[in-house]
């Protein structure tokens, strides 16, 4: 492993964070799967290519892409150890031998030169301490023409989880929402001007971002989504911030909130993110 410079994020995602995204990796999928199409028609990996999935968590693009590059491997990086131990249980199970799970920090990890066709990540990549220095990493990693391709929140306010956040927050003031664009967290990269800024200093170019949209599934019902959103890492941190009574009636601004989004089969809220596109020279 080539070292941590991460060290908070490492905290995290080998803490809580990490454990209950292994233990509710179904869930999370559910949360996120409806932006893999946007993520691998962008990327394009071809049925040879050597795919990278930076902050690849529980793996499942990087399955999905390893069977598009069946002729060719894909790689997940991570500095998760949990979230790796479960990518690699589900590979296994589902037969995709053509990948490699590696635990390391994006921001440092000694990638090898040149070895890689294409770079994505599904919400893997607001969390860099230095973004400039994990991009131009990951950029030496490319070969040259390679191209990245990654997800990444707009802001809170611009999908459904804006009025669902607005409800708790009169009783959490802290929570998603209050940091700055350039600390990491699920916001670091929700302005496009950011993540030109970061992409071009780091060497990329031919830098796009696009609005896309898709359904995220939060629960079965109110109450189950209410439960998981509110053990979600970012909201589980802030309730423990608050004393009970609050956290009390923040749960149940969460539970009401989430009324107007259920349908019979799920509660399904529109979620928001951009999809960049570079190309390494």
């Amino acid at each position: 492993m080539g070292g941590i410079v991460n060290t908070q994020q490492a905290e995290a995602w080998n803490g809580y964070e990490g454990n209950h995204w292994a233990d509710n990796h179904d869930r999370y999928d559910a949360v996120n799967n409806g932006f893999n199409d946007h993520l691998l028609e962008a990327a394009a990996p071809g049925e040879g290519d050597r795919v990278l999935d930076v902050g690849c968590g529980n793996g499942q693009v990087t399955r999905l892409a390893a069977r598009r590059a069946h002729n060719g491997h894909a790689t997940g990086l991570d500095l998760s150890a949990p979230m790796l131990r479960r990518a690699r249980e589900l590979a296994a199970r589902e037969g995709v031998a053509n990948v490699t799970f590696t635990e390391g920090d994006a921001q440092v990890h000694p990638l090898p030169a040149a070895a890689f066709d294409v770079a994505v990540s599904r919400f893997g990549i607001m969390f860099f301490a230095d973004p400039v220095a994990a991009f131009a990493n990951i950029g030496r990693a490319l070969r040259p023409g390679g191209r990245v391709a990654f997800l990444s929140m707009r802001g809170i306010g611009e999908s459904d989880l804006g009025p669902v956040f607005a409800a708790m927050r009169r009783h959490l003031p802290g929570l998603v929402g209050g940091r700055g664009p350039h600390e990491p967290g699920p916001e670091s990269m929700s302005d496009p001007a950011r993540i030109h800024e970061v992409l071009t200093g780091a060497g990329f170019e031919k830098v796009t971002a696009t609005p896309v949209e898709a359904p995220q599934v939060w629960g079965r019902d109110v109450e189950d989504a209410a439960a998981f959103l509110g053990a979600w890492g970012p909201v589980q941190h802030i309730l423990g911030q608050v004393d009970a009574d609050a956290a009390r009636r923040a749960r149940e601004a969460l539970t009401e909130a989430l009324r107007p989004f259920a349908q019979p089969d799920a509660v399904r809220l529109s979620g928001a993110a951009w999809l960049t596109t570079a190309v390494r020279p």
